[in-house]
């Protein structure tokens, strides 16, 4: 397969040095397992400092997003240039960073030109005197391209700091941030389980080998998040490690959330009977989660001001040849249960999400449609013991409960002749390729489908799932520890590759383990079912 890119368009060493190091110089991860500080230290100069770094998000064609955390209130400036020498510059006027979104703020760049590298940097400047401004920090991002032969090639995982596996200083931090950027893809899929609220670090861990496991600290992640400025910190947490911030001044991101932004296996309307929690609501801490996201992360539904308002799900269309879906599979879910249900209308996407999500894959013209899921769909996630977590729940019958929402769907595509739909997710920490065929399955009115897994990428891994036959799905590859919990030190962490052929349309996904091996690929073709 052959992935084309624009020439000269790779991001130059200097821009990427510029991007990290700016932040490296006010976060540290240290030696010790001290607790590490919550904040860059306040410039000494007076002038605003950017020292948690920039990122990019939901990256289209023309349009893009930057993102900055100041130390101090300031104007966000943003100037962007077609060359990392900065020679001609787009000067563009951001928010006003305050106490209000915890000094983050996000600046939307249209007209941008497509299929070509951008070069970035964010200035922060006294919303008093313009005239005294903060270092520049550097980034930089490609466009989806406009021609189909250019290609795309993007790479996806999730499950970030969970199970009690932080930032270790000892193995270099989350190294499979550093692989992944070194791989240079035109963006990074985000499946959720971004931070873990509900996950509490303690500075050393004894490993069942007798080796220990040392985590950088904070004041934020020593309890379960319930306030805002809680899940503020958590959201800050990752921005710690020096390959999160490398990575985010290159490699652009579009990302969704899971349970564990809020508390594991959260569902709307539930009542907390866990002692670790003095706020009982889910929905009140959900909101605090929801605002805190927003702040943290470029989402294009999400910058009603940086309050966390809007909506997660939404579509990017990137280029002739992709558009991906980003569901949520959280927000409007009804209650986790035994799954049983002969009539359910909101199961796990909403009635609402749904009909939008039938009427975007009917409206897209692009050769490839990611369906980018926070859950897998015929994998078996229990949540205690009669209750399931995801929408498979181990009876291999008519589709129950939330498998009738999935059944509407894949109906819908197979009759609307919907083709290159395929799903991808993380979620269960291993990695899997599953291939679901109607002549396996108990409901058979849909098209065949691929649903491939891969994470954690910097969080605990975890034994396989059960499958569960309702759609047929036939486990191709799997790999995944025998134990619970195995430690990043002690097993690899998972990351997929998807790349896009600009000559054949041709969609090859590849799934990778920390170290560079390639662990399973699949070549599927454009316009074709039952691959």
């Amino acid at each position: 397969m052959t992935y084309s890119r624009p020439p000269g368009s790779a991001p130059g060493r200097r821009t990427v040095l510029r991007g990290s190091l700016a932040a490296s110089a006010a976060l540290s991860l240290g030696a010790a397992p001290a607790p590490a500080p919550a904040a860059p230290a306040q410039s000494r100069s007076g002038r605003p400092n950017a020292g948690w770094g920039v990122q990019a998000g939901d990256v289209t064609s023309s349009s893009g997003l930057v993102w900055v955390r100041s130390d101090r209130p300031a104007r966000m400036v943003v100037e962007t240039s077609p060359t990392e020498s900065f020679r001609r510059v787009h000067r563009w006027r951001g928010p006003l960073l305050g106490p209000d979104t915890d000094f983050t703020g996000t600046t939307a760049l249209r007209g941008l030109p497509a299929g070509e590298q951008i070069h970035y940097r964010v200035t922060l400047t006294d919303p008093d005197d313009p005239r005294r401004s903060g270092e520049p920090v550097y980034g930089t991002f490609r466009t989806a391209p406009a021609r189909r032969r250019d290609g795309v090639r993007f790479l996806w995982s999730g499950d970030i700091a969970g199970q009690g596996w932080g930032i270790n200083p000892d193995i270099g931090g989350f190294r499979a941030y550093e692989e992944m950027r070194r791989l240079d893809p035109d963006f990074f899929l985000c499946s959720g389980d971004t931070v873990y609220a509900d996950g509490v670090l303690q500075p050393r861990v004894t490993l069942p080998d007798g080796r220990v496991w040392r985590n950088v600290t904070t004041e934020e992640k020593s309890k379960v998040a319930e306030t805002l400025g809680e899940y503020r910190g958590n959201f800050r947490y990752n921005l710690l490690d020096h390959n999160v911030r490398a990575f985010n001044a290159q490699v652009p991101s579009v990302v969704q959330w899971d349970d564990h932004e809020v508390r594991n296996n959260w569902y709307p309307g539930q009542i907390l009977d866990d002692p670790r929690y003095t706020e009982k609501d889910v929905d009140v801490l959900a909101a605090r989660a929801l605002r805190a996201f927003g702040e943290y992360f470029p989402v294009s539904t999400l910058t009603t001001g940086g309050r966390g308002g809007g909506r997660m799900h939404r579509v990017v269309r990137y280029g002739p040849l992709l558009d991906v879906f980003v569901l949520d599979m959280r927000t409007h879910r009804n209650a986790n249960s035994p799954g049983r249900q002969a009539d359910d209308r909101d199961g796990i996407l909403g009635a609402g999400q749904l009909a939008w999500l039938r009427r975007e894959l009917a409206r897209s013209r692009a050769v490839w449609k990611v369906l980018a899921a926070d859950m897998p769909l015929g994998l078996v996630v229990p949540d205690g013991a009669t209750d399931f977590e995801a929408v498979a729940q181990g009876d291999p019958g008519v589709p129950l409960g939330r498998e009738l929402q999935i059944a509407e769907l894949l109906r819908f595509v197979k009759h609307r002749r919907i083709t290159g739909t395929l799903w991808l997710t993380a979620d269960v920490h291993h990695t899997s390729a599953q291939h679901y065929a109607p002549e396996r399955a108990a409901f058979k009115d849909f098209a065949p489908f691929w649903e491939f897994v891969s994470g954690p990428l910097a969080a605990g891994g975890f034994p396989a799932s059960a499958l569960d036959a309702t759609f047929g799905p036939e486990r191709v590859f799997v790999r995944a520890p025998e134990r619970a919990n195995v430690s990043p030190m002690e097993a690899p962490q998972y990351f997929g590759e998807v790349d896009i052929d600009g000559g054949s349309g041709e969609l090859t996904v590849r799934l990778r383990a920390e170290g560079g091996t390639v662990l399973f690929s699949k070549v599927l073709r454009p316009g074709r079912v039952g691959q």
